[in-house]
């Protein structure tokens, strides 16, 4: 590293999603590959934390969850930080995806999926 080079900052995660068990596997493959977790257990959580001043590269949310769900907080969350990366997870393959996510070029994981590959698919939606 050059003297005047910065070291390159891991990226920062907001995981979102209701259940327990989920929330803590995607933060620790997450965490596991260098990145920064920040959890929410719903979108309400997710949204206070997006109205701080802590930097957030990605969110990644689950779709169906109680009261606002992950398109809901896809749309409200863009609203408040244009241009934040998202990754959509869903276990409803069958349900068709919203024109707005779609045309927004969000990716969706369909559960189940691979928690090895959690990392690439961040890594490519963030353009490193």
């Amino acid at each position: 590293m050059m003297p005047n080079e910065k070291p390159q900052a891991h990226p920062t995660v907001l995981v979102v999603e209701d259940e327990p068990l989920l929330l803590m596997i995607v933060s620790e493959t997450l965490r596991d590959a260098d990145y920064t977790v920040w959890e929410a257990s719903n979108a309400e959580i997710a949204l206070n934390i997006l109205k701080s001043e802590s930097d957030i590269d990605l969110l990644i949310s689950d779709v169906k969850m109680p009261g606002m769900n992950g398109y809901q907080l896809v749309d409200a969350s863009l609203a408040l930080r244009p241009g934040l990366k998202v990754v959509l997870m869903t276990g409803y393959a069958q349900e068709p995806i919203p024109k707005n996510i779609r045309d927004a070029g969000i990716q969706v994981l369909y559960k189940p999926f691979d928690f090895d590959k959690l990392p690439a698919v961040a890594n490519q939606v963030l353009g490193q």
